[in-house]
């Protein structure tokens, strides 16, 4: 800190001077002490002055002060200056506040444009939400959409300040106007619209009655088609009241639920069994393309056969799998055939032991047959009648050959 005391000097009689650029003036009197004591005593008010001066400074710099109170803050500590109790550059710090008060001067001026300025963009502001609302309130269709923009109109008007207690009050009237109008117009709207309402549940009644009646079918692929259509009749179909609307598409949508979910159900079973059939066929296969058809060709025709016997109670597998097994088992097959037709011919009917083995394959397949019919198996009877009608084929070609 500057030794503010080289300002100032007590006299013999403790009476304390200040130096400025007009001469000397009394400040104060000092007796309790030394004179260099009071002069750090007056020097310390100075201090504390400059402080203040330091402050007012800086909130005035930095914008936290509004720039007029810290003009009457600096005029106040300029014209206290020609009667402060104290010692220190006293001309210095008068020059000081006069370039304070020039700069709080122009802050204060901008202010009071910002003000002006402010107040002319509020204005501008609220003109501009109230001849959008009046546009809403003459021209909208999208009432949802409208009306949220209303209710954000408000929210903004509420929060625009600046605008004369006058002026606000006219166009608040307008604005008042425009949403008035507005809740006017869509209530005739949906008044309008309570028939077609009613209507609309009609219609979708009888449709939900529709999807009921289809729920328990088991024609998947044509009632999954006529559930379908249903679903787009009421897509089509107008909107019954909220309430309605809601409760009809639980009942609908549960019956369409209902009748896909015993669908997927029943599917899900059949696509299970199929693969586990389809596992067993490969299996099946892998057995009968492991046999030694040219080593022993009538033990892989006896062991072929009985694959096959097999191959046909497995069941059904899924569709894109079904072509190649088969084809893969008939090239086995064809293998075993030719290796015996070339067998037979080397053979006289009598003795052809193929004749016999095939006879008695035939008697094993009407056998199989029989016990089909007599499980009451529909499925297993029809796979027995394919199978028997394929070994007598088989047979009766045989037969002529030889």
């Amino acid at each position: 800190m500057s030794d503010w005391t080289a300002f100032g000097r007590v006299d013999a009689d403790g009476t304390v001077y200040v130096k400025t650029a007009e001469g000397e003036r009394v400040v104060g009197s000092w007796q309790a002490g030394a004179p260099e004591e009071g002069l750090a005593h007056f020097a310390r008010r100075f201090a504390d002055l400059i402080t203040e001066v330091e402050l007012a400074e800086a909130r005035l710099n930095s914008g936290a002060a509004d720039a007029n109170h810290s003009l009457n803050t600096i005029r106040r500590l300029r014209a206290s200056l020609a009667e402060a109790h104290v010692v220190g550059d006293i001309d210095g710090l008068a020059t000081r506040l006069d370039r304070l008060a020039t700069l709080a001067e122009e802050k204060a001026t901008e202010a009071r444009a910002a003000r002006d300025a402010a107040r002319s963009e509020a204005l501008a502001r609220k003109t501009a939400l109230v001849e959008e609302a009046e546009k809403l309130a003459a021209e909208s269709t999208g009432w949802k959409t409208a009306g949220d923009r209303l209710k954000e109109i408000l929210g903004e008007w509420k929060s625009i300040r600046g605008v004369d207690r006058k002026t606000d009050g006219e166009l608040w009237k307008r604005f008042a106007a425009a949403r008035d109008g507005f809740t006017r117009r869509r209530g005739a709207h949906f008044a309008s619209l309570d028939a077609q309402r009613k209507q609309a549940q009609t219609i979708k009644e009888e449709l939900v009655v529709e999807a009921e009646k289809l729920q328990d079918s088991t024609e998947w692929a044509h009632t999954a088609n006529q559930l379908k259509e249903l679903m787009n009749q009421w897509r089509v179909a107008p909107r019954a009241s909220k309430e309605a609307e809601q409760r009809l598409w639980e009942k609908f949508r549960a019956a369409q639920d209902a009748f896909f979910t015993r669908r997927s159900e029943v599917f899900s079973a059949r696509d299970n069994e199929q693969r586990a059939n389809l596992e067993r066929k490969q299996a099946l296969l892998a057995e009968a393309e492991a046999l030694d058809v040219d080593g022993d060709p009538k033990g892989a025709q006896a062991k072929l056969r009985g694959i096959q016997a097999q191959w046909h109670e497995a069941g059904r597998v899924p569709r894109e799998a079904a072509g190649g097994l088969e084809r893969r088992l008939r090239a086995v097959d064809d293998k075993v055939r030719e290796v015996m037709d070339s067998a037979w011919r080397r053979t006289s009917p009598q003795d052809n032991p193929l004749l016999a083995q095939m006879r008695a394959q035939v008697a094993e397949a009407e056998e199989r047959l029989a016990r089909a019919k007599a499980a009451g198996d529909a499925r297993r009877v029809r796979d027995a009648e394919q199978a028997l009608s394929s070994k007598r084929q088989f047979l009766s070609l045989a037969e002529q050959s030889s």
